[in-house]
């Protein structure tokens, strides 16, 4: 790592470029597809990297991003909380009362209203 540092930009994307080459040809595949977020700093990163920005740009770039990216995710997740919570909620509001022994209460009796149309 510290012979990378010593490299010029013009190199050291080189040698990145090789590695990278090296891993996609060489590394297992990998099962995941990866999150939106994921993606998106890696497509961000290569771009920056095409365009020759400066390696301790695109580092700090890249730290910033995946701050960015923590953030995002514990929104995410705390939002499918919540989702899930209104869920089971809602389904809980909608399920009869038990009574003891686990057996649904027999509907009440309609109320017989006085005068309620019918001859006597």
């Amino acid at each position: 790592m510290r012979q990378l540092d010593t490299l010029t930009d013009e190199k050291a994307y080189q040698v990145l470029d090789y590695v990278e080459f090296v891993t996609s040809r060489y590394a297992p595949k990998e099962t995941s597809v990866g999150s939106l977020f994921t993606r998106f700093t890696e497509g961000v990163e290569d771009t920056l990297r095409a365009g020759k920005v400066s390696a301790t740009a695109i580092s700090e770039t890249m730290g910033l991003l995946n701050k960015a990216v923590g953030v995002l995710n514990g929104v995410a997740a705390a939002g499918k909380s919540v989702a899930s919570d209104i869920v089971s909620a809602a389904s809980s509001a909608t399920k009869p009362a038990t009574a003891e022994g686990g057996e649904t209460p027999p509907p009440p009796p309609p109320e017989a209203t006085p005068n309620s149309g019918t001859p006597a």
